[in-house]
């Protein structure tokens, strides 16, 4: 059951132009935070916006009590998050959703991450790091100042390849040209991806073809968070009469459930 709190903002920076990174404390939430949930939040003791907006659980620290979301200014409910200060509150919710699931012994895993979309990875791979998986990040960007998960994941231990649309670092272009040309199916047990719709069809068809467990964290729209006002609704991929609820049957679904669009 999701819960609802008032958390203490801690750290709030940002990371690039569009783009911020928010920790607050909320012990109760942060216990039952799993990789690929999400968040509902807005600024604390504000009557605007109206609706809170879901985050991605960027990171945990179960022992502070704290998360962390990362997010990208999109419109005027992140435009007001931003204006938030340490030592001030957020009206938050959660975790809601349902995250990846997680494998049941050590394994070859592969991460591919599409600009802001890399932030429920991030969470995941610490995770992952913990139950001894050997993980691989693949990171989509339009240049380096992008790459803000960077040192993250190189403290976690993943080994880190970065994709930049002008070449500023790593591979320079499309992050499936990168899987394409650098993965090697027959290393991988199972791949996870979040980001743009069009990138994570190119990496489920790359999984589907190599017969490699795969799972996708879907972006949609939001009002409620639980699921009542079907506006994140989706069509699943094995019968197009039935619908799913992005916000709490996803956001996370097997390759299988859903139908990707390029």
């Amino acid at each position: 059951m999701p819960g609802m709190q008032q958390g203490l903002v801690i750290s709030h920076n940002q990371v690039n132009r569009d783009m911020f990174e928010l920790e607050f404390i909320a012990p109760e939430i942060a216990e039952e935070c799993q990789p690929g949930q999400f968040i509902h939040i807005k600024p604390g003791l504000r009557d605007q916006p109206l609706l809170r907006r879901p985050l991605s659980i960027y990171d945990v620290d179960k022992r502070l009590g704290s998360v962390t979301l990362l997010y990208k200014v999109v419109g005027t409910g992140t435009r007001l998050l931003t204006s938030v200060r340490t030592k001030e509150y957020v009206d938050v919710m959660g975790p809601l959703g349902r995250g990846f699931k997680l494998p049941d012994q050590p394994e070859r895993i592969l991460l591919v991450g599409g600009g802001v979309g890399i932030a429920p990875l991030v969470y995941l791979a610490r995770v992952l790091e913990e139950q001894g998986c050997d993980i691989t990040v693949l990171h989509g960007t339009e240049s380096r100042r992008q790459l803000v998960a960077f040192e993250k994941l190189r403290q976690i231990g993943t080994d880190f390849f970065p994709a930049t649309m002008d070449g500023t670092a790593g591979y320079k272009g499309l992050v499936t040209e990168l899987l394409l040309k650098k993965i090697e199916p027959k290393k991988l047990d199972r791949i996870y991806t979040c980001g743009p719709e069009p990138m994570m069809a190119v990496v489920a068809e790359f999984a589907a073809n190599h017969n490699i467990e795969a799972e996708v964290s879907l972006e949609e729209y939001m009002a409620c968070g639980v699921g009542a006002c079907l506006g994140c609704a989706r069509k699943l991929k094995t019968d197009d009469t039935q619908y799913v609820k992005v916000c709490k049957d996803g956001p996370v679904f097997n390759i299988n459930e859903v139908e990707l669009y390029k």
